[in-house]
């Protein structure tokens, strides 16, 4: 199926697949005209990339993560495993300073009156 095609199938746009393709999470047989030509599996594999983004995977992570991948469930294998709770740790720490933040915000407020 040819890349626009795919895209409407998944509901993103073919820069979006292109990006994917570039960073090889995809993979396009090339026509004889230059056009990518990308198997019907090729949906599943978005939607699964679509939801690793989703959930804060960087393209590097989701190289790796992308191979172990069963539907939404995941073939654990120790690399896989480390990936993924590097990926929650990150997440972690980005909440941890969300909420430095938001403390920093609720202090600049406090005591405040609007002016009208």
């Amino acid at each position: 199926m040819r890349i626009g095609e795919l895209a409407r199938e998944c509901g993103v746009s073919a820069r979006s697949i292109r990006h994917y393709d570039a960073h090889g999470l995809l993979s396009a047989q090339r026509l004889s005209n230059g056009y990518r030509d990308f198997p019907t599996s090729a949906i599943e594999s978005v939607t699964q990339i679509r939801m690793l983004i989703a959930a804060g995977f960087t393209v590097e992570t989701i190289a790796e993560v992308l191979p172990c991948m069963n539907g939404t469930q995941v073939d654990m294998c120790p690399e896989v495993a480390g990936l993924i709770r590097k990926t929650l740790s990150d997440i972690d720490t980005e909440m941890n300073e969300l909420e430095r933040k938001r403390r920093l915000v609720d202090e600049l407020l406090a005591g405040q009156r609007v002016a009208r």
